[in-house]
């Protein structure tokens, strides 16, 4: 899988970490021929976003928008799955609320964000039991634990 990572804030981000995280879910989904666009922003940002494209009035920690259509697909060979924003003012402070490390937080969110894009959900018990299950194995795959 191909990224672009844009980040609009002005805080030093590890993309190495990030990377890891864009193989390993390429891996165990076998996902070949894609890009995805990871935008790093704030809690004002993302809140603005939030609320233009969801109606939702306040700041989140990660919103994805897949492109997975004909139009935004066109028959080249690759699929562009579409973008995923995070607030790392929203992951710094999910860090300390769930005492784990910021590193942890922001890989968990790149995941979860991912797999939005390749069409799972948590809607029903069902799906976030599968969603959440490929989540950790991402995650503990790459030594990352709580």
């Amino acid at each position: 899988m191909n990224y672009q990572i844009t980040n609009l804030t002005n805080e030093s981000i590890d993309e190495k970490e990030l990377e890891s995280v864009i193989n390993k879910v390429s891996e165990i989904l076998d996902v070949e021929d894609s890009i995805v666009s990871i935008v790093l922003t704030d809690n004002e940002s993302i809140h603005e976003i939030n609320k233009t494209y969801r109606g939702i009035d306040r700041e989140t920690d990660v919103i994805s928008f897949a492109f997975m259509d004909e139009e935004t697909n066109p028959d080249n060979g690759v699929t562009d799955l579409g973008e995923i924003y995070i607030s790392l003012e929203k992951t710094h402070s999910q860090a300390i609320e769930y005492n784990h490390s910021f590193k942890r937080e922001l890989c968990f969110l790149l995941t979860h964000g991912l797999l939005h894009l390749l069409g799972y959900d948590h809607m029903t018990k069902e799906d976030e039991k599968e969603m959440f299950g490929l989540q950790e194995e991402v995650l503990s795959s790459l030594g990352i634990e709580r």
